[in-house]
């Protein structure tokens, strides 16, 4: 999403999502919504098979020449489990008798834990926030269930309007259109459903990049919502961190062991080179790129060390960068990030926060739910992911004073518009941002509306108490569990996310997630309910006890 700092009360920033990039099971649309692909099977509710092989390791042979017993691939016990719960308790998944599940795959955490995405069809039709996630432990055996849809689906599948007349009015929300996708006819999972169709135009909006869902409703003509996939924001030189090596290929600015990450200018294309870059200067767009590559790939190892994922997409792979913006900005479009500067053209926008930051709304993107519209509440929980991750990098590089060391602040090394940090996560109020969750949060700016989430991991990390010391909205005292442990619990309850994510449905999934992250010990969960009561977020119906 955009970096850019907005006054609350704005219209909604521009968003985005990964690329899918991986086939779907037709005819589920190209969504834009991002989950790691291991196998897509088509199952039906009534006769959904539990007999899935398992797939076994390579056997081994000892000293003796006898073989080894094969060992069970825990990924494939996951989908096994999850098939097997969604075929003795459809109510549970609020499965039709005309549903189908599409397996989204099998998305590995930590300490063993499998997330098992799938989504839905619906007499043959997408079934947009028909998705959910099961949760079992490495030897297969259920721990929890994140669920989207709210109701069974019962509605007709015949359009009262053309896909023309869809199209049509998909196109007046964008000013120049440069290409638009064919309507596909969908049902939106609210209530008992609702048909409409779903159209992708790409240009551009009030001078800056979109590429806007305009979903349609198929018998009243009318746009029932709408989101957009852009998210506003060794001897190589680097500006923000002295001399640093990238470990790129000898010709080319690419990592050649992180796969898809690379940078060059706005054209696409890779910077290339004698492997020696930048200058050190703040407006030089090759340093820009030392900077941008140094920052993905400490996230890349942050990623793997601390919170147990693999590359920014969980498959293994990154993304490109670009730099040279010409705009006070940095964004994520669904494919890459690109990267501009700060008013005063003193210094490009590639601090690890920002870098991390955008990078983020990647791994947002790839995560199950992805990232498909939700309105500002969900895009102020995406914006706070962008941040938590940036701070994560932070603390995990831990740089000196002197170069871009770890805080919880946001874009003060940019100094974007000439006002220092444009967020504080441990007192979001200090810029006119809400501590705390409030029935405004889906109608406020969701810059803005990161404030909560961000106040949250502050807590959960920190502490109420802590260095730096944070204001809590109920008055209590909050213990903090550490960063690394405050991240582990944040990315696994990512890993159960589901398309209508909202603060609510975070607090179940990380209460969740710790307990099953630190089954011996009561504090983690504790302090995560206690970090959350503290942001004025409630108990829930289904929480667990600690």
């Amino acid at each position: 999403m955009s970096f850019s700092p907005q006054p609350a009360g704005r219209a909604a920033a521009r968003r985005s999502v990964a690329p899918h990039g991986s086939p779907r099971a037709p005819p589920c649309p190209a969504r834009g919504r991002s989950t790691p692909v291991r196998h897509q099977t088509a199952i039906g509710a009534a006769a959904l098979s539990v007999g899935l092989a398992v797939a076994m390791s390579a056997p081994a042979t000892g000293a003796v020449g006898r073989t080894a017993p094969a060992k069970p691939n825990p990924r494939a016990l996951a989908a096994t489990s999850a098939d097997a719960l969604v075929a003795a308790k459809p109510s549970v998944f609020k499965m039709a008798p005309q549903d189908k599940l599409v397996h989204l795959g099998v998305v590995s955490g930590i300490n063993g834990l499998q997330h098992v995405a799938y989504t839905r069809t619906h007499n043959g039709l997408p079934v947009d926030g028909g998705d959910f996630v099961v949760t079992t432990n490495a030897s297969g055996g259920v721990l929890s269930t994140s669920v989207n849809q709210t109701a069974e689906l019962n509605v007709g599948t015949t359009a009262k309007i053309t896909a023309a007349q869809a199209a049509k009015t998909a196109r007046t929300r964008v000013t120049k259109v440069q290409s638009a996708t064919t309507p596909q006819l969908t049902v939106l999972a609210q209530g008992s459903g609702r048909l409409v169709y779903e159209t992708v135009i790409t240009g551009t909006k009030k001078n800056a990049p979109t590429k806007l869902h305009v979903v349609v409703d198929a018998r009243t003509g009318k746009v029932v919502k709408t989101w957009d996939e852009v998210r506003d924001a060794a001897d190589d030189r680097s500006f923000y961190h002295g001399t640093v090596d990238i470990s790129t290929s000898t010709s080319s600015m690419q990592d050649p062991t992180r796969n898809g990450v690379r940078c060059g200018g706005q054209n696409g294309g890779t910077y290339t080179g004698d492997g020696s870059w930048g200058n050190g200067s703040g407006t030089d767009l090759e340093t820009a790129c030392v900077d941008a590559m140094y920052a993905v790939q400490k996230e890349w190892d942050m990623l793997k060390a601390w919170l147990g994922r693999n590359g920014i997409n969980g498959n293994g792979g990154g993304f490109p960068m670009r730099v040279g913006l010409s705009a006070v900005n940095a964004y994520w479009n669904g494919s890459y990030t690109t990267f501009g500067h700060n008013q005063s053209n003193s210094k490009q926008a590639t601090s690890f926060d920002v870098v991390g930051h955008e990078n983020g709304h990647a791994v947002f993107s790839t995560t199950p739910g992805g990232d498909g519209g939700g309105g500002n509440e969900l895009g102020g929980l995406n914006e706070s992911t962008g941040d938590i991750f940036g701070t994560l990098t932070e603390f995990y590089t831990n740089e000196p004073d002197n170069l871009d060391p770890p805080d919880y602040l946001v874009g003060e090394e940019v100094d974007l518009v000439g006002q220092g940090p444009i967020r504080n996560m441990y007192n979001p109020q200090a810029l006119n941002h809400p501590n705390c969750y409030s029935s405004q949060i889906p109608r406020t700016e969701v810059h803005a509306a990161a404030g909560p989430q961000n106040h949250w991991f502050v807590l959960l990390s920190v502490g109420s108490n802590g260095s730096p010391s944070s204001p809590t909205c109920n008055n209590s005292t909050v213990a903090g569990i550490g960063i690394q442990k405050a991240g582990k619990v944040f990315m696994e309850g990512l890993n159960r996310k589901t398309s209508g994510w909202n603060h609510a449905r975070a607090r179940v999934a990380t209460v969740q997630a710790a307990k099953e992250l630190f089954p011996g010990s009561s504090a983690e969960c504790t302090s995560v309910k206690a970090a959350w009561a503290a942001v004025s977020v409630p108990a829930q119906s289904g929480e667990p006890a600690c």
